[in-house]
């Protein structure tokens, strides 16, 4: 255990003074990036509002072809409408689908599932498409749109109140439609004649009156949610009304919990007319004033950090304002998280993770992709920490990519199981690109952990299937 102990350390503790946030130009030329997703490997998915999802190599060139194009299938005019979301399978390598929530030409939400190209892997059929679900949108607005794989193997969607101001239609409190709600289906079995199944531990599995979809109520508009790649918890950062913005967290098992719009926005009274009573919502564990500093005016919700590169963000949560071009950060304080907020120039609307836990921002007016970086870190540190290893989840083999860290001496390859025990341990001497053999591992979840003798380490959670 003592093994297990000091690599999780190196993974996940972190200092609370010390980060200086910057953000790092990274791709560029973009049409109205709104979603940023990893497949599994280094290169990252841009989803552009208009129907078009382009490829980003590890070195931030962006391929010319587009992966996928159904810009004839979306709603082109722009605003809170168009091409949203995009989830890769968790068995992407080996199944090739991907799932995207797109507003259609109706006006109405699409939850799809598309097939990558045979040939090539960098192009996905654009003829594949199957519809798993759809719903009615009665307004322009409030559509959600973020789609991800929860640690369950389920997918979970987010949607809107169905738009306009202060919820007219009372949707959110509403358990029999999907609007102003987190939904959660398996895609891998399909029941009542639908393309998808209802969990057995949905809060409303089986009820004749609710719908069987949904997972957490009482929202807004959660333009953007996550997933903690540590402990599976859920964060939903919800667009506020008139004057607060509101980032909400709960664990992966916390079913059916209402989060208290139309009732409350935030803390704050909104709407208690026919509410439920105060002690049965959840409201959120931060938020902030729109008129508390600059204007702010919509939240983008970010991810709560696990990469390797800056331990002085490990366990900070980041999110953005659109309106006010700031990019905050919550720190764990016992019970409480302390919020800080950092100027930056740029409409943010999403951000992005890496397969080894980086983030990465938009910027929807400059087509810009940023990475953000901690100006603290040495170089030697940095280019350490750039080792990436794919694809992950894994089968029989994993690649290891050192072609962008500056240094000649050998590294240690080793792999423990979650018990902390040593099972695989390899030297790369001078390969650019080390070949691992894990074939003879059992499935399940491990930690990679690369090393040289002068101390510098990169540690990974490492998926085999």
């Amino acid at each position: 255990m003592k093994i297990l102990a000091t690599t999780i350390c190196l993974l996940f503790s972190f200092s609370l003074t010390a980060q200086e946030l910057d953000i790092q130009l990274f791709a560029q030329n973009f049409d109205r990036p709104v979603n940023i997703k990893h497949a599994g490997d280094d290169k990252l998915y841009v989803v552009e509002q208009d129907g078009y999802i382009r490829v980003v190599n590890s070195d931030g060139s962006v391929e010319v072809s587009p992966f996928l194009n159904i810009d004839s299938k979306v709603i082109n005019s722009g605003n809170e409408r168009g091409l949203l979301g995009l989830a890769f399978h968790p068995s992407y390598a080996s199944n090739g689908y991907f799932y995207l929530n797109y507003i259609n030409n109706s006006g109405n939400t699409v939850i799809s599932r598309y097939n990558r190209s045979g040939p090539n892997p960098l192009v996905a059929d654009a003829s594949s498409e199957l519809i798993i679900l759809t719903y009615s949108q009665p307004f322009t607005n409030h559509n959600g749109g973020d789609m991800a794989f929860g640690q369950d193997g389920y997918l979970y969607i987010s949607s809107g109140d169905g738009g306009s101001g202060g919820d007219p239609q009372n949707n959110s409190q509403n358990l029999t439609n999907l609007l102003g709600k987190i939904l959660r289906i398996d895609i891998d079995n399909t029941d009542n004649g639908n393309n998808y199944a209802i969990p057995i531990d949905n809060p409303f599995y089986e009820s004749t009156t609710n719908s069987e979809e949904i997972w957490a109520y009482g929202l807004r508009n959660p333009w953007k949610f996550s997933f903690d790649q540590l402990n599976g918890d859920i964060w939903i950062a919800d667009v506020g009304q008139n004057t607060y913005e509101e980032i909400n967290r709960a664990t992966s098992t916390e079913a059916g919990l209402n989060y208290g719009w139309r009732c409350y926005e935030a803390n704050a009274t909104y709407d208690t007319n026919g509410c439920p009573s105060y002690s049965t919502l959840t409201f959120p564990v931060a938020d902030y004033n729109h008129n508390n500093g600059q204007f702010k005016c919509s939240i983008t919700g970010g991810y709560r950090y696990r990469g390797n590169m800056y331990a002085n963000f490990n366990g900070l949560y980041f999110f953005a304002d659109y309106c006010s071009g700031e990019i905050g950060y919550l720190i764990e304080n016992g019970a409480n998280w302390d919020m800080t907020l950092v100027d930056f120039p740029g409409n943010w609307v999403a951000f992005g993770e890496d397969i080894n836990g980086e983030l990465y921002i938009s910027d929807i007016s400059s087509g810009n992709i940023y990475k953000l970086i901690d100006t603290s870190l040495s170089v030697a540190e940095s280019s350490f920490s750039e080792i990436t290893i794919y694809p992950n989840p894994a089968t029989n083999l994993i690649r290891i990519d050192f072609s962008r860290i500056k240094s000649n001496q050998n590294i240690s390859i080793e792999i423990f199981d979650m018990q902390g025990k040593k099972i695989l341990n390899e030297l790369r001497t001078s390969e650019t690109v080390f070949d691992l053999n894990v074939s003879t591992l059992n499935t399940g979840l491990y930690l990679i952990k690369c090393s040289t003798e002068t101390g510098n380490e990169f540690v990974q959670k490492l998926i085999l299937e």
